[in-house]
């Protein structure tokens, strides 16, 4: 059920994401939402254990998985006006 829930939040998370960030060079349909969503959970958990803020086997929250999601599609937007 665990996974389920990630694919939901992730989903949504990387909606929001893609809403909030400017831009036209962003990946889209459902699958690629939902994989920028997971990511930046991933990388907000990761920054937040990293800095101190999540104790280790503590995830990130929503609007952490959301920045996350934001920091990746800014780097996507750098790395796609280069290529």
């Amino acid at each position: 059920m665990s996974i389920l829930w990630a694919i939901i939040i992730g989903f949504f998370a990387g909606l929001i994401a893609k809403w909030i960030t400017p831009g036209d060079n962003k990946p889209s349909g459902f699958i690629l939402t939902t994989v920028l969503g997971i990511v930046g959970s991933v990388l907000a958990t990761w920054l937040g254990q990293q800095i101190g803020w999540y104790n280790p086997g503590d995830g990130a929250g929503f609007i952490a998985s959301i920045v996350g999601a934001v920091i990746i599609l800014l780097i996507w937007g750098q790395l796609a006006r280069r290529a």
